[in-house]
């Protein structure tokens, strides 16, 4: 058991007017006795709680009112169940170490509320399910730093065998990517997870890492990630311009007014993914530089609306 849940076990008695003392710890969680010490010791001197010592009862009392962190904060309560929900919603529902968590959470912070799943409701569209034990092996890779030996299967549907250094865990709009060196192609490299299909631990350290001043996560929009490649501007006009006003695309974004309209200007590595955005919104978005992207997406609708045609 770990100090937080002895922690909070100690408080409760005290709040219910029990008078813990040592033994109420040795006999709930088959601790020693130096351990109950130390953990009273912590209560009182890092949690700063008012403990005093009644010898007529002997147990613990507090001297004034107090409480533990998180105990009944709504905000911590929304926290929690958010994550739960992410956590389901981003694919990780076949973990058995998630229901372990949130149940645990649950008895420890919040004895006798209402579980914190269903104070809050997340929602992805297009999410995919993730294989659990690929998922461990990249966590595994992440936090031992090894080389993992992948089989991936690009989105073209080509499949290669790689050797990779992972570097970070990205969940993208509820998808999950690793970022990695990839040793076949000697650069950095986005693995989407769902098309791992195999994944084993080697023993061989990763050699490389991201700085704290690395950029190349933020440089640019979207999930195409590296250094900018050009600027674009779009004009949004009626309901776009009132939904994109209020959004964030990129740190580095510019929106201006102008008449009956916006501009957004934001910095891109590769635009497949600002088509799809631009797409969405109709007639209501119109790409206004670079020349070459503008044209592009001219061709496009061209293609789309023969889909169309009577």
């Amino acid at each position: 058991m770990s100090v937080l849940e002895r922690i909070y076990f100690f408080h409760g008695k005290i709040q219910s007017g029990g008078y813990p003392n040592t033994s109420h710890l040795i006999d709930e969680f088959e601790i020693s006795q130096s351990t109950a010490h130390r953990d009273i010791a912590y209560l009182r001197e890092r949690l700063l709680a008012p403990l005093a010592f009644d010898t007529k009862k002997n147990g613990f009392y507090y001297t004034k009112t107090f409480r533990l962190p998180f105990e009944n904060s709504p905000a911590m309560t929304m926290i929690l169940g958010l994550l739960g929900n992410m956590a389901e919603e981003t694919g990780l529902t076949e973990l058995p170490e998630l229901a372990a968590i949130k149940q645990r959470l649950q008895e420890v912070l919040f004895p006798g509320q209402r579980n914190m799943g269903d104070l809050v409701y997340c929602e992805w569209v297009e999410k995919e399910l993730i294989n659990k034990h690929i998922f461990s092996t990249v966590l595994n890779g992440l936090r031992e730093q090894q080389q993992l030996r992948v089989t991936y299967r690009a989105g073209s549907g080509h499949i290669s065998t790689r050797t990779i250094e992972p570097l970070k865990l990205i969940n993208y709009q509820g998808r999950w990517y690793l970022l990695a060196w990839c040793r076949t192609k000697k650069n950095r490299r986005m693995f989407h997870l769902a098309r791992i299909q195999e994944a084993r631990i080697l023993q061989e350290p990763v050699n490389r890492s991201l700085d704290g001043d690395d950029s190349w996560l933020q440089a640019s929009f979207g999930i195409f990630k590296g250094p900018a490649t050009s600027k674009v501007s779009i004009r949004f006009t009626g309901t776009a311009a009132e939904i994109v006003r209020h959004q964030i695309w990129h740190h580095q974004q510019k929106i201006e007014d102008e008449k009956d309209s916006i501009r957004l200007t934001l910095p891109i590595a590769d635009d497949r993914e600002l088509i799809m955005k631009v797409l969405q919104f109709g007639a209501r978005a119109e790409i206004l530089c670079p020349k070459k992207l503008r044209r592009r997406l001219a061709e496009e609708i061209k293609k789309m609306a023969k889909n169309y045609k009577p």
